[in-house]
């Protein structure tokens, strides 16, 4: 699918850079507060920064993954956010 990962690194505050097969790329940030049950392992920085790929999802140690089609959402919403005609701009 167009939403599989190729590539994906961890960055500080729960955040990780992530590309797509079709090229969007992107940041996603995880919520500490959201990291709870069977993400909770992923609140320990060395842990989180274990993540790998596998079969196009984000996943780590322990069987944890994430939807990539629900980040690849979130990613191509911030773009088009940042599309958007006056979006963080102040015209005077």
């Amino acid at each position: 699918m167009h939403w599989d990962v190729v590539d994906v690194k961890p960055e500080p505050d729960y955040c990780l850079f992530i590309q797509f097969k079709d090229g969007l790329a992107g940041r996603v940030r995880l919520g500490r507060e959201n990291l709870t049950g069977a993400l909770a392992p992923l609140r320990d920085v060395q842990f989180f920064e274990q993540v790998f790929i596998d079969y196009g999802a984000v996943a780590w140690p322990g069987e944890i993954d994430l939807a990539p089609d629900a980040m690849y959402a979130e990613v191509a919403g911030q773009r088009h956010e940042a599309q958007e005609p006056g979006r963080g701009t102040s015209r005077r």
